[in-house]
């Protein structure tokens, strides 16, 4: 890009999805700020579960969710559940994301979720470089790991809507599966293979490294909270907050589960809760896998990271602001401790995090419908991660006014 094309870009919110778009506009030759009251990497991004996963392609809401509601409503240590005293306000979502559960827009969805994270492994390769690539990412794939024939066989649909549309699964039995994880508890019987599957060593030093890179590059990186604009016809021309009196050319906001606060200043108001995920970490677990493996029926992954193995998952449906209930993490512990005999729990630490999260399990990418100098990315739910290199590489696109390289129209953000 031409010096004369080159803008001054202020980016707020420095997890992986904001780290990743001030990566890739600074490559475009924009000057680029980032702004968070957060360092780098340490909010939602810090505790996810390190999958990048191309195969990860259905939406939250499946057809036959709604018979699933009501042990949502009861069971509060459940995969999926949802905080009762916060029902009130989830009810105008709640019905968002049963109507997205309709067959004829899942097939979309789905469809929409495919294209974003099929290319997702090779937008890291580039992003980060061969070196960093090798030290942070490993491609050894995914197991998703069932204790029965009948219940791999109970999600043949689910399956065939992966592999029709180009995600490859191998069926493995259970002599294939103790060869390929000898660690896995014997009871599981068989499991699904996905080969499209990369993971992270650590998410936290990923999202730093990628910081790094940016800083050494003459980025800046400021500490700080942003409330609002000081706004003009053409749209934001300053921030409000503590991070100081900041003037505003292009503006990407990128701010995970708080950005729906932000946008509905600027005129776009956005149905975003809070999907809040928990994380056990054990330091020494005494098991050793070569690659993620999927609890399926329980919702549970465990990765191998440089810091130990990660048990993480569940989905809870609350505030923002709702203190977390560590009694889902120890629920993890125990989901584990069955897929591994004999773990080691001591040392073992606790996390919750608030992924972002959309009724229709689609992100929002695209330019403000409102503002030509405003660009979002955000709502990505549990797949910040996976999307986060490639969400990047679109709002670079679109702001220096090139094609995307994908077609965006699936996450505009006035599809609600």
């Amino acid at each position: 890009m031409s010096e004369a094309n080159s803008r001054n870009v202020t980016v707020i919110g420095a997890g992986v999805v904001g780290m990743c778009c001030a990566r890739w506009l600074q490559r475009d030759g924009h000057a680029v700020t980032v702004i968070d009251p957060v360092a780098p990497g340490e909010s939602c991004s810090f505790g996810n579960a390190g999958i990048i996963s191309a195969g990860s392609v259905l939406p939250l809401a499946m057809p036959g969710i709604l018979r699933k509601v009501p042990g949502m409503l009861l069971d509060p240590l459940g995969p999926l559940t949802i905080r009762m005293r916060h029902l009130p306000r989830l009810a105008p979502w709640l019905v968002r994301l049963l109507a997205a559960s309709r067959r004829q827009r899942v097939g979309p969805i789905t469809d929409a979720l495919r294209a974003l994270n099929a290319p997702a492994v090779d937008a890291y390769r580039e992003l980060l470089g061969p070196a960093d690539f090798g030290d942070l990412v490993r491609h050894e794939g995914l197991i998703y790991a069932y204790e029965s024939e009948a219940a791999l066989d109970a999600e043949a649909e689910e399956w065939a809507m992966r592999t029709a549309r180009g995600v490859h699964a191998e069926r493995v039995g259970r002599e294939e599966l103790r060869q390929l994880e000898p660690a896995l508890g014997p009871e599981f019987a068989c499991a699904m293979f996905v080969e499209q599957t990369a993971h992270a060593v650590s998410p936290l030093r990923m999202v730093k490294t990628l910081a790094g890179k940016f800083l050494a590059d003459g980025g800046e990186i400021v500490s700080g909270r942003v409330d609002g604009f000081d706004m003009s016809a053409q749209g934001p021309r300053a921030l409000h907050g503590d991070c100081g009196a900041r003037e505003v050319d292009a503006l990407v906001i990128a701010a995970g589960a708080w950005s729906h606060r932000l946008a509905a200043s600027l005129g776009s108001r956005i149905p975003l809760e809070a999907e809040r995920g928990y994380h056990v970490t054990l330091p020494d677990a005494g098991v050793a896998l070569r690659r993620p493996v999927s609890y399926a029926k329980r919702g549970v992954i465990a990765t191998p990271m440089e810091m130990g193995l990660r048990i993480a998952g569940m989905v809870e449906l609350a505030s923002l602001d709702a203190a977390p209930d560590y009694r889902r993490a120890r629920v993890l512990l125990e989901h584990a401790r069955r897929m591994f005999p004999g773990l080691r729990t001591d040392g073992a630490s606790e996390w919750m995090g608030c992924r972002p999260s959309l009724p229709d399990s689609l992100p929002v990418i695209g330019r403000s419908p409102h503002f030509a100098g405003v660009f979002y990315a955000f709502g990505h739910g549990h797949l910040g991660l996976t999307e986060g290199a490639i969400t990047g590489r679109l709002v670079a696109e679109l702001v220096a006014g090139r094609p995307p390289s994908l077609a965006v129209e699936p996450y505009r953000v006035d599809r609600f």
